[in-house]
């Protein structure tokens, strides 16, 4: 080594060193076999991440599901991508509990979900799998790197979330929870005190220990609508002071916060300029007294007993679909006599306040970009949405309309609206359960004794409808499973049935406003035989391709020597059974159907392979006794051909770019149907038509129902339902205005059939 040599590699050695201590002052420190040394070389230094704020991390690309995508990290004001070289699962691991999930479960390379764009922020990264944050493995730094976009880096996380974790893709009020904690109302009347939710009384805050009061001298209504927003109300009512004021000054009043000053559209309290007294601080409200305030509650937490001139209305042309919770969903939003979705370019919390507000909740808890609450199916309306807050319809704020180049469903907005505290969850737990989502259901009631107590539910009618309002109810998401006989460990001691015959719609917020006996009804009292649940945070949806349908459809006459396997099937009407066989033929209405997945988890059968039936006409084997149902119906209502309960193998047939097929019929394979992928059934096939050879000419209606027993969950359905406008005319056939059964507006769905669509294939 020559001496310029040397110096230059022991000035090199010294830069690292003051480079590594710099490092070390801005990152969380590493374990301690990560850490740094003053010889460590370029590519194994810590990367530093800013001193101020969590390092923002996110998944994006298309096609994916919500738990994959492409890595991406917010730095320096800018997003950028991170380069595969050196990944590992270790890297994925870090990550994705970073994304709030338990750990990964994959990863991928050579930007599986599309090249990102701008900066790629970290190269050679190697995390030991430990680490809190992606900044604190070893790379080569911030910036440093030599690669393209092609090689971006992927995750696949698995689908189960870290509990309490914010979630990614979502945003939220940032306030500084120090200065103010937690809000309520403190209810006055003994009678107030019982009924939830509480609309009324004197505004307190979270102090020390204990709750302290506001003062309202310079109060405005301002305040009161911010206050009445974060607690779940949409609107303020006025305030009978006088009724108030004796109660007021008997009390001691302890106060804690004045001179607040909000614009009306904070989403939280905290957000607005306000005032603290000191530490010790009691000193009184000159001029006032404390806060009292009356919020107006929204159409679905309006008690029954209200007596209101004006009752409020939900908002017809603004809805929430696919979330498991109230007040949360995909925004969707009415044009003209069809529903669309609204772009999440600019999406932020005034936009997704006003959306709350108009549909009875409070204001916006988050913001969710990304189809973060599952795809819609039909048009995109609304981009860059700029509400002010002020506004009363979504449809008031300033948007840009969309084009076909703008945005994709994979960008569709989503919020979730604070909600007033009911208490619901205090009446209902999970026991015995392998995690926190699954048990044998306990409700609290009165057992044959007239004793209070925690009970369980006969599982004998116990179906996914009344695991929905279950899990609801529990605020566990979605409901993934109804188990009729539950083997879970008796954890809690409670063995007696006292509820039976609970019959949900699957709307309501709680089991107690289901039907059930009003005396117990069980054959089978024994605890196993109790109702418990699965839930999940995740589920998915199926979605037929409606204009798929309306162009494949044509009429065939297929003679009977080819139908033996059909009518084994039961492919066939009724009459079939006395043809001449196998002289003769039936005429069939063929068509293709293409079943989507939208969801943001896989549709696999209820039953295990085990339990499958091979048939061996078609050489498969059938998961699921019926998955679709399809009819033709008359003006009234009646079923006039027989209904195709079908029996199909489920599969990936075809996939989004960049989504890989998972399930496959073929050799006993896995069943199902993955996110991003459809399951196609095309209209030469067996039993892909309706038998209609005893059809007369006329006017009706085809309607294809799937999932029509609800046996596997999905987050959403009342999209199953396809139906289209038909023509026959004897010799051929038309379908026309072909549409997913929520699609169309309540009075288009009127002028298209003069009867309520029938989703039971039963005949009326």
């Amino acid at each position: 080594m020559s001496a310029r040599t040397g110096r230059h590699h022991l000035t090199l050695l010294f830069s690292l060193a003051l480079c590594s201590l710099r490092c070390l002052a801005q990152t969380p420190p590493a374990p301690t076999a990560l850490r740094p040394s003053p010889s460590s070389s370029p590519s194994s230094r810590p990367s530093p991440q800013p001193q101020t704020e969590r390092l923002k991390v996110r998944l994006a690309g298309f096609p994916r599901k919500h738990n994959e995508g492409r890595v991406e990290l917010f730095y320096k004001g800018e997003w950028g991508t991170v380069c595969d070289d050196d990944f590992s699962i270790s890297n994925a691991n870090v990550l994705c509990r970073q994304l709030g999930f338990v750990e990964a479960s994959g990863w991928t390379h050579s930007a599986k979900y599309g090249k990102g764009q701008g900066k790629i922020w970290l190269d050679n990264v190697q995390c030991g799998g430990g680490e809190r944050s992606i900044g604190a493995c070893k790379s080569r730094g911030w910036g440093n790197s030599d690669c393209t976009h092609d090689e971006d880096a992927g995750v696949v996380c698995k689908d189960e979330r870290i509990p309490g974790f914010v979630d990614a893709n979502v945003i939220e009020a940032h306030v500084d929870e120090n200065k103010l904690e937690e809000v309520r109302l403190r209810a006055v009347l003994a009678a107030a005190k019982k009924r939830l939710p509480i609309t009324e009384g004197v505004l307190e805050v979270k102090y020390k220990d204990g709750w302290a009061q506001v003062c309202d001298a310079g109060w405005t209504v301002k305040n009161t609508r911010v206050v009445c927003g974060m607690l779940g109300f949409p609107h303020e009512r006025k305030v009978n002071k006088n009724f108030y004021r004796l109660f007021l000054e008997r009390q001691k009043n302890v106060y804690r916060v004045h001179s607040v000053a909000c614009t009306g559209t904070e989403v939280h309290l905290a957000a607005c300029p306000m005032e603290f007294n000191g530490p010790n601080g009691t000193a009184s409200c000159r001029g006032g007294s404390p806060v009292v305030v009356s919020c107006m509650p929204g159409p679905l937490f309006m008690p029954q007993h209200a007596s209101l001139k004006k009752k409020p209305k939900a908002s017809s042309i603004v809805r929430l679909k696919g979330g498991a919770r109230p007040g949360e969903g995909r925004v969707e939003v009415l044009k003209g006599t069809e529903w669309g979705s609204v772009c999440d370019d600019r999406w932020n919390l005034q936009s997704a306040s006003v959306v709350c507000r108009e549909l009875g909740f409070g204001s916006a808890k988050e913001a969710m970009t990304g189809g973060r609450m599952g795809q819609g199916v039909g048009p995109i309306y609304m981009n860059e949405v700029k509400c002010s807050g002020h506004e009363r319809s979504i449809w008031n704020c300033p948007f840009k309309n969309i084009t076909s180049e703008d945005c994709q469903h994979t960008e569709d907005a989503a919020v979730r609206c604070n909600v007033p505290y009911m208490g619901l969850e205090n009446s209902i737990r999970l026991g015995g359960g392998r995690t926190r989502y699954e048990g044998r259901v306990e409700v609290l009631g009165m057992d044959a004794n007239g004793t209070e107590g925690w009970g369980l539910i006969c599982g004998e009618t116990w179906t996914t409808k009344e695991a929905i309002v279950a899990c609801r109810q529990l605020g566990l998401g979605y409901a993934n499973q109804a188990n009729q006989e539950t083997w879970y460990w008796d954890s809690s001691n409670v063995t007696e049935m006292i509820l039976s015959g609970v019959k949900c719609t699957g709307n309501e917020m709680s089991l107690t406003q289901c039907q059930r006996h009003k005396t117990l009804s069980c054959q089978k009292a024994a605890a196993k035989f109790a109702a418990g649940v699965i839930c999940s945070e995740t589920t998915s949806d199926l979605v037929l391709n409606a204009t798929l349908v309306q162009q494949s459809v044509y009429i065939e006459d297929r003679p009977l020597h080819m139908l033996y396997c059909a009518a084994e099937e039961d492919c066939l009407s009724k009459s079939a059974a006395k043809a001449n066989w196998p002289y003769g033929h039936r005429r069939l209405l063929r068509f293709s159907s293409q079943i989507h997945n939208i969801g943001r988890a896989d549709f696999k059968p209820k039953a295990g392979r085990h339990s499958w039936v091979w048939h061996a006409c078609h050489g498969h084997y059938h998961s699921m006794d019926i998955f679709t149902h399809y009819d033709l119906l008359n003006a009234n209502g009646t079923k006039v051909a027989e209904g195709h309960k079908a029996s199909f193998c489920l599969e990936d047939s075809d996939c989004q770019e960049g989504v890989s097929k998972r399930y496959e019929c073929a050799n006993f394979g896995d069943q199902g149907i993955t996110v991003g992928c459809w399951d196609m059934y095309r209209h030469d096939i067996d039993c892909q038509w309706i038998d209609i050879t005893d059809v007369k000419p006329g006017n009706y209606i085809m309607q294809v129902v799937i999932n029509p027993n609800l046996e596997v969950a999905e987050s959403d359905f009342t999209n199953n339902a396809m139906k289209c406008n038909c023509k026959y005319d004897g010799h051929r056939i038309w379908f026309d205005n072909c549409h997913v059964g929520d699609a169309f507006s309540e009075e288009a769905e009127r002028r298209f059939e003069k009867y309520p669509g029938q989703l039971n294939n039963q005949i009326s």
